[in-house]
């Protein structure tokens, strides 16, 4: 084998471990940033979801006690 394929070779395993480590590099960014990000957003989305869960217990209880009068009024014996 003449010394032009080693050469080849050794410039093909540098590239690549060059592509690897700018791989964990941009990783490693995206984890950095995604951890100074990611609490304001679950902050806000488990704020939307509890204001959406007492908005819909709010409507419950007032549908229930609607009903509920109804019902008392229907099942009172008949004079």
């Amino acid at each position: 084998m003449n010394h032009y394929a080693y050469v080849l070779m050794m410039l093909d395993i540098a590239r690549q471990q060059s592509a690897s480590g700018e791989r964990r590099f941009r990783e490693a960014q995206l984890a950095a940033n995604m951890a100074t990000e990611t609490p304001g957003l679950r902050r806000l989305a488990a704020r939307l979801v509890a204001s959406v869960s007492r908005g819909s217990a709010r409507i419950v209880r007032k549908l229930d006690d609607c009903v509920a009068d109804e019902l008392g009024r229907t099942l009172a014996p008949a004079e």
